[in-house]
């Protein structure tokens, strides 16, 4: 049976932990609940926003139409070999949570992203990522219910469509698909070891470690985070507001005969992605503060909430560092996170 609530406050479902209400709201914990929901005139008649773990999303206003929460709980053993295993895991499941049951299982390929905030359905929405991994080298499939007929997919990777910070659930099936599970292929031994990022071959030198395990890589990328990124328990915000732009290599030369110093990395077709914290500090605007809303102090890439900031004064924040860094270098900004 669903519970449809009424002006459901947001705040407390959200990281960024800025006042927000929910005209309908409700929480769905079994697939036999969405198919009683897809039938309710509440559904039928409003828009609708799916939300999980709340880490990637910016409320500037309230939200008029019916706010669906996506806690399916669950994960499953679906096929195993000497070399590696194949989980389901539903979508309402915490990624980081995940993250360290795979580790201590000694089951490999995510261990580089640990401490990424949210839910395993949000995963492949954005096609997560970080420190030299993104979460589709590991998705075999993604399961769930096409809200417009009630009919069940599932997607399998190369049908995602994934790119940086993006994929299918993304774009054409924006808020039109209920991502139910996905379903990871992990090693089991003979793992894929990445330290490829220079912070985390900074900290198992530190600790004289040549061969780390999965498990030593998931704590000097535990370490990284901690030390850099703020807690969203203790200081609001949704991690990475922006995407890291890509330039043609051309406008990068341009931009490194005025900025010698400017990082870049070659990326597909000679493209060249340029960090957008390093763009952001340049423009002045690391650790600065307007009322509440602010930026950072150890990474410019992270917008926060210091108390009682709206969603609208963060996100005039984040339209004004845009434009800073587009007068500056010509570079356009996208916001990462969804802001609704």
């Amino acid at each position: 049976m669903i519970n449809i609530e009424e002006y459901k406050e947001l705040k407390p479902l959200t990281t960024f932990g800025v006042q927000a209400n929910a005209r309908y709201f409700c929480t769905i914990t079994s697939l036999a609940q969405l198919s009683e929901l897809i039938q309710h005139p509440v559904y039928q008649n409003n828009s609708r926003f799916i939300l999980g773990g709340g880490s990637n999303v910016l409320f500037t206003a309230q939200y008029n139409g019916l706010v669906i929460q996506n806690a399916l709980k669950g994960v499953f053993i679906k096929h195993e070999d000497e070399s590696s295993i194949n989980i389901e895991v539903m979508a309402g499941e915490n990624w980081h949570n995940l993250v360290l049951y795979c580790v201590n299982n000694n089951w490999g390929g995510i261990e580089n992203l640990a401490l990424i905030p949210g839910t395993v359905g949000a995963a492949p929405i954005q096609n997560i990522g970080a420190y030299g991994v993104e979460v589709k080298e590991v998705i075999k499939s993604v399961t769930g219910i096409d809200l417009e007929t009630g009919i069940t997919k599932t997607w399998l990777n190369h049908e995602c469509n994934f790119g940086y910070r993006d994929s299918i659930f993304k774009g054409a099936l924006k808020e039109i698909f209920f991502i139910s599970s996905v379903t990871l292929t992990l090693s089991k031994k003979t793992h894929r070891i990445n330290t490829s990022y220079g912070a985390i071959n900074e900290i198992l030198k530190q600790q004289n470690i040549s061969t780390p395990t999965i498990q030593q890589v998931s704590n000097a990328v535990m370490q990284i985070r901690r030390s850099k990124l703020p807690d969203p328990t203790v200081l609001g915000n949704a991690g990475s507001f922006f995407k890291n732009p890509t330039i043609t290599l051309l406008h990068y030369q341009q931009l490194q005969k005025m900025f010698p110093d400017i990082p870049g990395y070659i990326s597909v077709n000679q493209e060249v992605k340029v960090p957008a914290g390093w763009l952001i500090e340049r423009c002045g605007w690391k650790g600065k503060r307007i009322g509440d809303a602010g930026v950072h102090t150890q990474q410019a890439l992270v917008l926060v909430n210091y108390a009682n900031a709206s969603g609208n004064e963060i996100f005039s924040l984040a339209m004004d560092i845009i434009s800073s860094v587009k007068e500056k270098f010509n570079i356009e900004l996208v916001c990462e996170v969804n802001i609704k």
